[in-house]
């Protein structure tokens, strides 16, 4: 196992630029829940298991519709702890690595809870594929604008309510976070559109150069980053290092590591 992290290590160390690849397993070393299955976001969320919601119910933008201020529950407590939570050490690994070895970099990621831009890492350098929590629009929509969330949330934990929900400034109706959710027909995707241009070019500059992808935290319920990660390992020159403690599995000659995000980081780190 030392061998496979040397040999890991090595490819970062001789990379021309570094793609990092994250999934929602990525925010569990920082305190960040883990929502894997009803048991996981139950023990989250307890509150929603007395009301017989799972995660995709809870994440649903009907619940803006019906009850804005039972959506704004949800929404404004991830708010609330997205805010409060400390990047994990692996983030600053990351950075470290890049500056070190002088790596070009883009992140892509299925997160919406804002930890790398938190981290440090450059916002025009950031490809948030679900869109971001920190960031709003109106539910309707009634226009194309997306704003920066700086609304304060109080939720009531019994009945899982804000008691308020934040207004569209152009409109005066309901606004909702600009996340991608399950059944989802009014997301505005403009600006993770513009992030998606700005991977493509990223890509387009580093054509037939020596480029790694690590990847951590990424599950195949929802397989969005580990796809993307895969397709990209598919072409000439670009490396893969898959972390993740329950399904590291990947083919093609790419690394794989069962261990989670930070311990990963760390063992690399080792051996840079």
């Amino acid at each position: 196992m030392d061998q496979d992290y040397s040999a890991a290590a090595a490819i970062i160390a001789a990379a021309d630029a570094l793609i990092i690849t994250a999934g929602a397993g990525m925010g569990v070393d920082s305190g960040l829940p883990d929502f894997r299955g009803d048991q996981g976001f139950w023990k989250a969320y307890p509150m929603y298991e007395r009301l017989g919601l799972s995660f995709i119910d809870a994440a649903n933008p009907r619940h803006f519709e019906r009850d804005p201020l039972f959506g704004w529950g949800f929404y404004g407590h991830r708010t609330n702890l997205y805010r409060q939570t400390e990047p994990h050490s692996g983030f600053s690994l990351l950075l470290d690595w890049i500056a070190s070895y002088e790596l070009d970099s883009f992140v892509v990621t299925s997160n919406v809870d804002g930890q790398f831009k938190k981290a440090g890492f450059p916002a025009d350098h950031l490809l948030e594929v679900h869109g971001s929590i920190h960031h709003l629009q109106c539910l309707s929509p009634c226009c194309h604008d997306i704003w920066q969330n700086e609304a304060e949330f109080t939720i009531d934990h019994a009945s899982m309510r804000a008691v308020r929900a934040p207004a569209c400034p152009a409109c005066g109706g309901v606004a909702r976070p600009n996340i991608l959710m399950f059944g989802d027909f009014s997301w505005l995707s403009d600006r993770t559109a513009a992030q998606e241009e700005a991977f493509r070019q990223f890509m387009e500059q580093f054509r037939e150069k020596k480029l790694v992808v690590i990847e951590m935290g990424a599950g195949s319920a929802i397989p969005t980053i580990r796809h993307l990660s895969e397709s990209l390992g598919s072409q000439q020159g670009i490396d893969v290092i898959r972390i993740n403690p329950r399904e590291p599995q990947i083919g093609g000659g790419h690394f794989s590591f069962r261990v989670g995000a930070l311990e990963g980081l760390e063992r690399l780190a080792a051996h840079l």
